[in-house]
């Protein structure tokens, strides 16, 4: 079985969607768990209507710590990361799953169209620092570091855990898979999510993801292969 693991805050506009996408994908034979971050609107609601089992955290504690408890939670072999805003375009789910399934890799990463890759709104620095981090750290030159779309086998997410906190959690898993050998392979996805606007809601968003993203790396920095069990 197959499980799809999509943290939630606030996302009642497009987490319908990107819950039926994930079942039409697969054909039903999944299991796909949101797992809402304190959300203040009705995403838990639309999230049971669409299908999904929703698990409900009991504070806010963000992207990273959401993905482990689902990870823990759920049962399927193959689990599926997907972000709650990408909507009808999680039909794509069977092209991350694939190389996993057949032991072509043992992490892949949605690789979105240039256009979505290259954000013209303000996520160039953010994306920037993730890539020297992994250049840096890893000596790999991977161009979808930020990509919240991923799939593994179950044991190799629990692996890689205690995941980085917040935003930080996909340089982090990149990191920490390429360090304990994983293959990680990129996949080109035709998939879409909601760019960040240029106004203070996404200003701020920015800003706390650089912050996390930088503290994950920097805490690989000081944590070396053979520090810490890595």
């Amino acid at each position: 079985m197959i499980s799809v693991v999509i943290p939630a805050h606030n996302e009642t506009k497009r987490i319908a969607s990107t819950v039926n996408a994930s079942m039409q994908a697969l054909s039903g034979t999944c299991e796909v768990i949101v797992v809402d971050d304190c959300s203040r609107d009705d995403t838990t609601e639309k999230a049971q209507a669409a299908g999904a089992l929703v698990l409900q955290m009991p504070r806010r504690e963000g992207k990273g710590a959401a993905l482990m408890q689902g990870a823990l939670k759920c049962r399927g072999d193959i689990v599926v990361f997907l972000d709650a805003d990408i909507g009808g375009t999680a039909l794509e789910i069977p092209r991350l799953v694939e190389p996993v399934a057949t032991d072509k890799a043992d992490m892949t990463i949605a690789r979105f169209p240039e256009p979505n890759r290259v954000p013209r709104k303000g996520l160039g620095i953010v994306k920037l620092t993730a890539y020297w981090g992994v250049k840096q750290l890893c000596k790999s030159e991977l161009s979808a570091i930020l990509s919240g779309q991923r799939a593994a086998r179950r044991h190799t997410f629990l692996n890689l855990m205690p995941f980085a906190p917040g935003f930080g959690v996909e340089v982090g898993l990149t990191i920490d898979a390429l360090r304990k050998g994983f293959r990680i392979v990129e996949v080109d996805c035709d998939m879409t999510h909601r760019v960040t606007g240029w106004n203070l809601a996404g200003f701020s968003h920015r800003t706390r993801q650089f912050y996390q993203v930088a503290t994950a790396i920097a805490a690989r920095c000081v944590n070396r292969p053979g520090e810490d069990g890595l």
